[in-house]
């Protein structure tokens, strides 16, 4: 159980030269997860944060908010002859009174719309069910979130340098959480970037900390849809990516306020939606 990495061998073949050696694999395996002892979904993850995984997916389905309605997260019993635990299956137990939501239809919708298909229903349905506003401030006396484009641009090699396991696979995709003054609050990997971000996610559920309206979300890789999802759903608002969005997560982010950063490496950066939170005054001025 947690086991992140495996050994495989491999042939490796360099200037012509063949020789064999062990290499590090990030582990993929099947999650299952469960509500209130229902089959809801399965994810393909890394082992490790399942629990924080499962909160996390359940913030953006909209089924949980805050940390007391949730019960308890449980591993069940695997499919294995002898009945022993693969440890991939958990089940997440509400706590009673907690309203759950229909979100057969609406799973239907995230999923395909990661596809890029039903996409009014998709933005229609992250509006509904959205429990927080991203609004620029998170009371009546604090200021406005503001970010220089020199502090989001630090914020890409703090990202790596934090990714463990990438350097020991070059296999995992990560999420981070910053303050808006550049500090790292926490970081997560994943094969996949989605689950990268619910376990971001379910673990400040599981701290109380959400909703997450003063941190900016970076990510590897590309902002789709699902992503921007995830930020809407736990307050979050800035999403910044190292390479592109796509056009239904530009749509989503203009729709619920949030400002979001693609293409993000060096000192350049695209900013698609939200510019009001960027310092933009002396790119203006050299316009």
């Amino acid at each position: 159980m947690g086991r992140v990495t495996e050994r495989r061998k491999v042939i490796r073949i360099r200037d012509g030269a063949v020789s064999t050696r062990p290499d590090t694999l990030v582990a993929e395996e099947p999650l299952e997860i469960r509500l209130n002892g229902k089959p809801l979904a399965i994810t393909m993850r890394t082992p490790g944060d399942d629990f924080a995984l499962a909160a996390g997916f359940l913030v953006s389905e909209g089924v949980l908010g805050a940390a007391d309605e949730l019960q308890n997260i449980v591993y069940c019993a695997g499919a294995t002859v002898d009945g022993s635990n693969t440890y991939n299956i958990v089940d997440v137990r509400t706590a009673p009174g907690v309203v759950i939501p229909d979100i057969t239809l609406e799973r239907n919708v995230y999923t395909t719309s990661s596809c890029g298909l039903c996409g009014k229903a998709s933005l229609d349905a992250v509006r509904t069910t959205a429990r927080w506003s991203i609004d620029d401030t998170a009371g009546d006396t604090a200021p406005p979130v503001r970010l220089e484009p020199e502090l989001l641009a630090s914020l890409p090699d703090r990202l790596r340098a934090a990714q463990r396991v990438f350097d020991r696979t070059g296999g995992l995709h990560a999420a981070a959480l910053f303050t808006e003054d550049g500090e790292l609050v926490d970081i997560r990997e994943d094969v996949g970037r989605h689950n990268a971000v619910d376990k971001l996610v379910g673990r400040a559920l599981q701290n109380g900390s959400l909703p997450l309206s003063r941190t900016v979300l970076l990510v590897s890789g590309r902002a789709s849809f699902e992503l921007a999802q995830k930020a809407v759903m736990a307050g979050i608002p800035v999403l910044a990516a190292v390479s592109a969005p796509s056009s239904l997560a530009v749509d989503l982010a203009a729709e619920s306020n949030l400002t979001l950063v693609g293409f993000l490496r060096g000192t350049s950066m695209n900013v698609y939606a939200g510019e009001h939170r960027i310092a933009l005054r002396a790119a203006a001025a050299q316009g």
